[in-house]
């Protein structure tokens, strides 16, 4: 409404009284802005520090890179022989040198070989007329299809007995072949009457030939090269194939031996030979079971490498014995060897393992795999391209330092006019950028090597600026190279090192830093009220001027309303007079 009689009242008013308004307003508005504009002003400042702290934890870790990152013990190892397979697993620390290193014998492990053909044969006598293909215990399963013989075609079924396929054979080959079965040798013999005996085509589509181990000589006979029966991996114990009966067991199929000391259970009538391999290789014995059923024997190899040996013995029933890794079954030991070597043309040396570290060679740190009898010539060098890569850090994060600060402190002066930046008036801040150039170019008293200062290392400022930059890249890669632990020294030494007083420095400019942004903000916080505060005063001053010129145009509206009406009146009244 108030603005409805204001319309009205300025229409018929030439009086810009809301100008008036403004203009007393804005006169008594100076304090509030600068209030506004110091509240502003802090908060650049704060801004301004929060970055400069953000750069000051960044040098800060970089310098801790340098102490706690093991920079200056990396090693490098290179051979002198082109495409080496030989690697360095850990050089920490290594002394650096040249070390040749001339392997005689590689270790290897010591391994149980079972005696072979464990496995019962096809059968016990020489009748094969109810043994069934599916049936026959051999190292893989015989295929259906068809098989060749002196070029005569002979189908077969896993239904057929063998001595079906015997027959078979005799009647594709007009009876010229016969075979027969020993069960003594667990051997098939095809003979033919007259003439060699030709086995396969190359249109064949079943493996009996394969399985029965029969091949071409080049006479009228062949026979299995090897025995046919084998294990029974995939079936319990008790019916696994064994030749040697089990035997020994308790009532219910349990039994148990000891590999290393370590005891390994079964029962006979639930357990196979493969869940035993998987629960042998489990049982932390420190070696692996393993079947070979070409040759129908298991191995138990060492799983590390040197000369030591093998404990096994059963402990109730005798399955070790039946799997012929026992030495009255058949099994026998090959030991294992001891890795020989020498370093530099010195004495003969030994290591169970073919990583030769310092427990073997007395070389601090250095440690090498070997893979091959051969000489190689090691060179163990200071990691210079790690160590230059960190230092270089420290300068481009003490570089970003000054920056920040030398930008937010500076004062131009240019034809008379000056500028200045967010903490121009800030002394203390302007006094971290002096400090830490100092102490980037004054020497390091806690240093006890043989470089004391920057400059030592080929590092200084770039011309009259506060920028660091390695200026002599030759001067530092010969330090780094040729003494790095007196650049250890120098830099992380103790407590008075060139990184911990720097370090321990920052942390008093970072709390210094924070105490100025906190005392910035509770000033913001107080000229937040004040500003408040005046805000409401003049918002309050506003009202009133307005409420009183409204006052004022009403009251002179009327005035002018009433002169008008005694205008009229007494004018009428003359003229009718």
């Amino acid at each position: 409404m108030s603005g409805i009689q204001i319309s009205g009242l300025l229409s018929n008013s030439s009086f810009d009284w809301k100008s008036v308004v403004d203009q007393l307003i804005q006169a008594d508005g100076i304090p509030l802005r600068t209030l506004n504009k110091n509240k502003t002003d802090n908060t650049a400042k704060v801004d301004a520090l929060a970055a400069i702290q953000t750069s000051l934890t960044d040098l800060q870790d970089s310098l801790q890179n340098l102490r706690a990152g093991d920079i200056f013990s990396a090693r490098t190892v290179s051979s002198d022989t082109a495409g080496s397979t030989w690697r360095s697993s850990s050089v920490k620390g290594a002394a650096v040198g040249s070390y040749t290193v001339a392997v005689q014998t590689l270790a290897t492990k010591a391994r149980t070989d079972g005696a072979a053909n464990v496995g019962s044969g096809l059968a016990s006598t020489s009748t094969v007329s109810g043994l069934t293909v599916a049936g026959l215990n051999t190292a893989i399963p015989v295929s259906a299809g068809t098989f060749t013989v002196n070029g005569a075609q002979v189908t077969i079924a896993i239904t057929d007995s063998l001595q079906d396929v015997f027959d078979r054979i005799a009647t594709a080959t007009g009876n010229n072949v016969t075979s027969a079965y020993d069960p003594t040798d667990d051997a098939v013999t095809l003979g033919a009457a007259s003439g060699p005996v030709v086995l396969g085509a190359a249109n064949d589509t079943s493996n009996f030939l394969q399985v029965l181990k029969l091949s071409n000589n080049g006479t009228g006979s062949t026979t299995s090269v090897a025995a046919l029966g084998t294990l029974r991996p995939s079936s319990p114990l008790a019916s696994g194939g064994f030749r040697t009966a089990l035997a020994g067991l308790d009532g219910s199929g349990n039994g148990s031996f000891k590999l290393n000391g370590v005891a390994v259970s079964f029962n006979a009538n639930t357990d196979t030979l493969n869940s035993l391999i998987n629960r042998v290789n489990q049982a932390g014995a420190g070696v692996t079971l393993a079947y070979d059923s070409a040759n129908d024997r298991v191995t138990l190899t060492n799983n590390s490498t040197g000369d030591i040996g093998q404990g096994l013995a059963d402990t109730t029933g005798n399955l070790l014995s039946a799997l012929g890794l026992t030495n009255g079954a058949g099994g026998s030991l090959a030991r294992g060897k001891d890795a020989q070597f020498r370093i530099n043309g010195g004495p003969l040396l030994t290591s169970r393992s073919n990583t030769l570290d310092a427990a073997a060679h007395g070389i601090l740190g250095l440690s090498v795999t070997v893979n091959s009898e051969t000489t190689q010539t090691l060179q163990v060098e200071s990691d210079t391209a790690s160590m230059q890569s960190a230092i270089q850090d420290v300068v481009d994060k003490f570089n970003a330092v000054q920056t920040l600060i030398e930008n937010d402190t500076k004062i131009t002066i240019s034809g008379g006019s000056v500028t200045t930046s967010v903490l121009s008036d800030n002394h203390e801040v302007q006094a971290w950028a002096g400090k830490l150039q100092a102490m980037a170019f004054d020497p390091v008293t806690g240093a006890t090597g043989a470089f004391k200062r920057l400059d030592d290392l080929g590092l200084d400022f770039n011309g009259t600026t506060g920028q660091l930059a390695i200026k002599d890249s030759a001067k530092l890669l010969n330090a780094l190279s040729g003494a790095p632990d007196d650049v250890q020294k120098f830099f992380v030494n103790g407590s008075a090192g060139f990184v911990p007083a720097m370090y321990g420095y920052l942390t008093n400019v970072k709390s210094s830093d924070s105490s100025m942004k906190s005392n910035l903000s509770k000033q913001n916080t107080d000229l937040d009220t004040q500003i408040a505060t005046l805000q409401a005063r003049l918002d309050n001053e506003r009202a009133t001027l307005t409420t009183s010129f409204i006052a004022m145009l009403d009251a002179q509206s009327k005035a002018q309303s009433q002169q008008t009406y005694l205008t009229n009146t007494f004018f009428k009244s003359s003229s009718s007079g």
